[in-house]
């Protein structure tokens, strides 16, 4: 057998290999081609097969990097503490400084559980096979936030299009409140994000913050609750700056399993989850929310995937290594900055 036969062998092999997994799958939607959606829930079906079920006997978990990952580590801390108890298994925080670093870490199954920001949920639902099933909330309703713009209060800023020209932040490129609703919603406001003003990323919502507050940036869209929890910590007063924009509301982060872990323990965690009560001090850090309040990533995100459609943002594994590239040029720039 000459070379070229093997090669052709071997083509046609990897060809029929190819050609049976995807016809495997009845239906993969958006998802990624590790995962099917044979459902159509719009997320990743466990897996058939029994020896991709996974049942680590540490359970990883984070939170979404939203500000320092450390504050947020500290807060969950009496549920982490819960909830080794409740499955019987250790259950250990990772603190991750990006987006991007989220959600490759459940997509490479080194993250179980973990809350991932309201437009990084898309990319860790497509991509990482996250299957969202809470958000903060109360006994009657889900927590929300919307996206505001603030200035600082001196500044001559009284409506978004008076930013034309000027040094405006957004958050990430994945970020919901941070960027994509923006692109959506501001061109309405008479200002368009990379024709009126360059957008420039600070990588973190505190981080636009604080610089508005430094003079850094003239202005920047960042998520109200962020804000918030800012000023209840006496990071800013609230009263240096000035809120020229309000959007409608968004659910909160999300919280999402990886969709290979094995049934068994994963109805167990949901249980641990949903049966839980915050403790004073975490309604205190998330804004009076005192419980994991459920929801489906179908119903409950079809507004966020609504403004990510309208601004043309695909959430697939291209716009996956741009978001990656993205984050890591922000993060150099902060770097040499300092």
């Amino acid at each position: 057998m000459n070379i070229v036969t093997a090669c052709a062998g071997i083509m046609l092999s990897l060809g029929t290999v190819q050609a049976f997994a995807q016809d495997s799958c009845a239906n993969r939607g958006e998802l990624d081609a590790l995962y099917c959606d044979e459902n159509r829930d719009l997320v990743a079906d466990t897996p058939k097969d029994p020896k991709k079920l996974k049942n680590p006997s540490t359970l990883v978990f984070t939170y979404t990097p939203v500000e320092d990952p450390a504050v947020y580590e500290n807060a969950f801390k009496p549920f982490t503490d819960y909830l080794s108890k409740c499955i019987a298994k250790r259950v250990v925080f990772y603190q991750v400084q990006s987006n991007a670093a989220e959600i490759e870490a459940m997509r490479s199954g080194r993250l179980h559980v973990g809350g991932f920001s309201t437009g990084p949920t898309n990319y860790a639902v497509n991509l990482a096979g996250a299957v969202p099933f809470a958000v903060k909330g109360t006994a009657t309703e889900l927590q929300g936030y919307q996206l505001i713009f603030v200035v600082k209060k001196d500044s001559p800023y009284q409506k978004l299009a008076d930013l034309k020209g000027k040094k405006v932040a957004h958050v990430q490129p994945s970020s919901n409140s941070g960027n994509l609703a923006p692109r959506v919603l501001f061109p309405k406001e008479g200002l368009v994000p990379d024709k009126d003003y360059k957008v420039l990323y600070s990588g973190k919502h505190d981080q636009t913050v604080m610089g508005v507050l430094s003079g850094d940036f003239d202005g920047g869209p960042v998520a109200s609750d962020v804000f918030k929890r800012m000023a209840e910590r006496g990071q800013i007063k609230a009263d240096d700056f000035r809120i020229i924009y309000r959007s409608q509301t968004f659910p909160t982060s999300s919280f999402a399993y990886a969709h290979d872990l094995e049934p068994k323990l994963r109805d167990t965690m949901l249980k641990c989850f949903y049966d839980y009560r915050f403790t004073p001090e975490m309604q205190k850090a998330f804004d009076g929310a005192d419980r994991f309040y459920p929801i489906t990533y179908k119903e409950h995100w079809a507004v966020v995937r609504h403004v990510a459609e309208g601004s043309g943002e695909k959430f697939n594994k291209a716009a996956f290594d741009n978001l990656q590239k993205a984050e890591a040029e922000a993060a150099a720039k902060k770097a040499q900055k300092k």
